[in-house]
């Protein structure tokens, strides 16, 4: 075998014959706890490391495995690996967004459906014997304009989805290698905010982003807005979201993701958020399931193990060794 790794997640089980098709013997560990994991890379020396969300990638993390040569993270976010201490130790990243960006963007469409036509909301009304036609009359999507903060796999994805709808799709991403496409159009973050009707949030999560949607962006919208979230919690500031919701400047909202998910560990503040927003019923809450189906868990590995292949034969014809 041409390289050893050790995959500390729960993955689904295509992912070893994947590997081994590669050339990579994988030590499949999902039991170990973050805490265990510097410890097996002490005692073995693997030159990668398979992640999901169990723990965070640090630089001490990475002293513990000095021979690691790469870090594959399954899935599309790397808001739990520290890309510099990478960098700094000489470690490849990988992950494998391409992986669920479809699902990313079909469930951003039933998000949006759900919003706009009170789905939820009407749904919970017929099961307790209540009939409320006018009262869950909705809005189409037809004719409005979607604004997707970040172009990346996931805002494309969602982008190629509305085409079906008639609406119009202006997009804003801060990277200018950002390419344009058929599905929307890139426009100043000013244009996006005086034309929108729908915001969707699809930027990754970064100490430069975080609250990077809060009271004072909102409040460079020319009109009121459902938003959506299905990229980070910690991107929008939910204050600015409750405030926003309570004063009217907000239609609704829908929120795959929250500022903080372990929802038995939420401080006073949080907690008071959360409150307003459960019993909200203009608010959509779903559990961070946007890239998660049957299909994206294995083809994350399909993406991730085509990434690393390529890696590694880089690798063996003269890269690092």
């Amino acid at each position: 075998m041409d390289s050893t790794c050790l995959v500390v997640d729960e993955m689904h089980p295509s992912l070893l014959p994947l590997l081994a098709g590669i050339g990579v013997a994988a030590d499949y560990r999902p039991e170990l706890t973050a805490a265990e994991v510097p410890g097996a890379l002490v005692a073995k020396p693997y030159d990668g490391l398979v992640v999901r969300s169990k723990l965070r990638v640090t630089a001490e993390l990475l002293a513990r495995g000095p021979q690691l040569r790469y870090v594959a993270r399954a899935g599309a976010g790397v808001d739990n690996i520290d890309e510099a201490a990478l960098a700094a130790a000489g470690v490849t990243l990988l992950n494998a967004p391409e992986g669920n960006r479809d699902a990313v963007g079909e469930f951003a469409i039933g998000l949006l459906l759900n919003l706009l036509r009170h789905i939820g909301r009407a749904d919970g009304e017929v099961r307790q014997g209540i009939w409320k036609r006018e009262a869950n009359r909705g809005e189409e999507i037809g004719g409005k304009t979607i604004g997707l903060l970040g172009y990346g796999h996931m805002g494309r994805s969602f982008a190629r989805r509305l085409g079906a709808f008639g609406c119009t799709v202006l997009a804003y991403d801060h990277d200018p290698a950002v390419a344009p496409d058929a599905h929307a159009a890139l426009v100043p973050l000013a244009e996006m905010q005086a034309r929108a009707d729908v915001l969707s949030l699809h930027i990754p999560y970064s100490a430069a982003n975080h609250h990077f949607v809060n009271q004072e962006f909102l409040a460079g919208f020319q009109r009121p807005l459902w938003l959506l979230n299905t990229a980070r919690g910690e991107v929008l500031d939910h204050a600015a979201l409750v405030e926003g919701l309570q004063a009217g400047r907000l239609y609704g909202a829908a929120l795959d993701v929250l500022e903080n998910e372990r929802l038995a560990t939420l401080s006073g503040p949080q907690a008071a958020r959360y409150e307003f927003l459960k019993s909200a019923d203009n608010v959509l809450l779903t559990p961070h399931v946007g890239g998660w189906t049957h299909q994206s868990y294995q083809r994350i590995n399909e993406v991730l193990v085509g990434k690393l292949g390529a890696f590694l034969a880089a690798a063996h014809g003269g890269g690092k060794e």
